[in-house]
């Protein structure tokens, strides 16, 4: 969900920049997903066991599907780095019957960002091309995503067959991430067995899974100078045919790696009138089997409050979070981490590298906080 205009705390490459042909594309692009709420009605998602590596791919019978990798990372020196890729597919029911090959039936957007902790600085691009001409491709296979020299890859992990090993590679103007990711613990099927009620209507739901406490090593670069770093990684793997109820206006979402090797996911589903429509998450120890939070069990308190110089928008960067795990708070590394996709998913929103603190004042992991729905209402469908 990535791009912002420059400032002495956040820089930005997208490559919207190169001329108005290109910035029409992407308008005109991002107008097609827009007007995805005109879709009819979906339908509520059956529970079914999930099976891989079918279920790694690409779901492109279904409307919304992202593919979200986020972590820490230092290099030998000591220098800490926060960074996110996110691979969207959706659907464009509207194209479905037309015949021409140049029709938009599925469009692949992409966003990357780096957080240079020291630096208090956040990089990020975008893009967005429907799918095709061996440009854009989601496979239904396993996880294999193009947008042109962007990729990601997943492979079984040698010798361990049954874990995953994925490769990222996104070379953008001013940065670039370069990692390999392995895995180290079994996935993690959210909600009931994989299907993850998102509102008060069943049909606000997703098939999702997480893959916490991935390894992740390689490069970062930043204005052509090059970091060799290591650390660890998220990733969440979600699709759906509805996700927002009519009344919701955003999500407050945390994924975090603790360092004892247990994994912490809660989010809140925000109203328009500023209540709470629905909640959730889960809690996995290292050895052992999540617990699945229930309805009313997680709650989002703010703390503090940042209000971004470029849009004006107000973002909580430190909450008490109520688990059914412990009471935490998650604390911003960086206030300046929003990002604005505009260009491609026509969002702009708050997503950065935070800090886990236990109820006894001690700082127990990392991971990432995304806010959305704070400048004006999401729209997905």
């Amino acid at each position: 969900m990535p791009s912002a205009p420059a400032s002495l705390d956040q820089e930005t490459s997208t490559p919207s920049s190169p001329g108005p042909k290109r910035r029409a594309v992407l308008q005109s692009l991002a107008a097609l997903t827009a007007g995805l709420g005109a879709l009819p009605d979906a339908q509520a998602l059956p529970a079914q066991t999930l099976r891989f590596p079918r279920d790694h791919g690409a779901h492109p019978d279904m409307r919304t599907e992202w593919w979200y990798i986020t972590g820490e990372a230092r290099d030998a020196a000591g220098r800490e780095f926060g960074f996110q890729l996110t691979f969207f597919r959706t659907r464009v029911d509207a194209a479905q019957s037309l015949t021409s090959k140049f029709a938009a039936r599925q469009l692949v957007f992409a966003h990357a960002a780096i957080t240079d902790v020291a630096g208090k600085k956040l990089w990020h691009d975008q893009r967005i091309a429907r799918e095709g001409f061996n440009y854009a491709a989601a496979s239904s296979a396993d996880t294999e995503l193009k947008l042109g020299d962007w990729q990601l890859q997943r492979r079984p992990a040698e010798p361990d067959l049954a874990g995953s090993a994925y490769r990222a590679r996104l070379p953008a103007k001013d940065f670039s991430i370069e990692l390999d990711f392995l895995s180290t613990q079994p996935l993690l099927l959210e909600g009931r067995q994989g299907l993850s009620r998102k509102g008060p209507d069943e049909r606000q739901a997703s098939y999702y899974y997480s893959q916490p406490q991935l390894s992740a090593r390689g490069q970062l670069k930043l204005r052509g100078q090059r970091f060799d770093v290591q650390g660890k990684a998220w990733l969440d793997h979600e699709w759906s045919q509805e996700l927002l109820h009519p009344q919701a206006r955003g999500w407050d979402w945390i994924g975090m790696n603790l360092d004892d090797g247990s994994a912490l996911t809660a989010f809140e589903l925000r109203s328009n009138d500023g209540g709470v429509l629905w909640d959730g998450g889960s809690f996995r120890p290292a050895k052992g089997d999540a617990y699945i939070f229930s309805r009313g069990e997680v709650i989002f308190k703010p703390m503090r409050l940042w209000k971004s110089p470029l849009t004006q928008t107000t973002y909580p960067v430190e909450w008490m979070v109520r688990t059914p795990a412990d009471f935490y708070t998650v604390r911003a590394l960086v206030d300046a981490q929003e990002l604005d996709s505009r260009a491609s998913t026509g969002a702009l929103y708050w997503e950065g590298l935070s800090e886990l603190i236990d109820s006894q004042g001690k700082r127990v992991g990392r991971g990432y906080l995304e806010m959305t729905g704070y400048h004006s209402p999401l729209r997905l469908s």
